[in-house]
């Protein structure tokens, strides 16, 4: 299985690289359209901030690249977040895979969230074998709030989408790669899709 992680400078990429090795496959790390479109799955990981990360996609072409794939794709995170509408941080224009738009958590909780948070509300293949109040990681300030696309759900003075789903494209807000067996099993399913 040909397994890409797209490298636009905005991530841990190592880290997710390391977690898909643990599971018995080789991923490669790639900017290039040819080799991500000839990829089996593909992993869009981003850590950092969403404009600065919009811009290194447009300035490569991979904002026009991702929305065409037709193969699984899991965005983590920041990637998860580029591939909606648009997002509350630096007013960014995203993707537009998911019709939601990326808001700024307004809570007198500590922002950003950060550590292990529950998961609920499961459905669909991602969380197969996977069960409702198991902890994943997280680190953030901005989330998808509830939506037609929600396959997971977590509160954090909000109750907000931590996964989404439409057609061969999906999103998670935490890190499987720092889930913990959890997080493991995730990737797997995803992996096996």
């Amino acid at each position: 299985m040909k397994i890409a992680i797209i490298d636009y400078g905005a991530g841990n990429i190592q880290s997710i690289k390391f977690a898909v090795q643990r599971l018995g496959f080789e991923a490669v790390l790639s900017s290039n359209a040819e080799e991500i479109q000839n990829a089996d799955k593909v992993i869009f990981p981003g850590v950092g901030e969403a404009g600065s990360a919009m811009r290194m996609l447009r300035s490569t072409g991979l904002d026009k690249l991702i929305p065409d794939l037709k193969q699984p794709v899991l965005g983590i995170c920041l990637g998860m977040q580029l591939m909606c509408k648009s997002s509350e941080e630096g007013n960014t224009t995203g993707l537009g895979i998911f019709d939601a738009e990326v808001m700024k958590f307004n809570t007198d909780l500590k922002v950003p969230q950060i550590g292990w948070n529950t998961i609920t509300e499961l459905q669909g293949k991602l969380f197969e074998n996977v069960y409702a109040e198991e902890y994943v990681y997280l680190v953030h300030s901005f989330y998808v709030p509830e939506c037609s696309d929600e396959i997971a759900r977590t509160n954090y003075g909000v109750d907000y989408s931590t996964a989404i789903n439409r057609d061969n494209f999906y999103g998670v807000q935490f890190h499987p790669e720092k889930s913990s067996k959890t997080g493991e099993q995730i990737l797997k399913n995803f992996l096996n899709l």
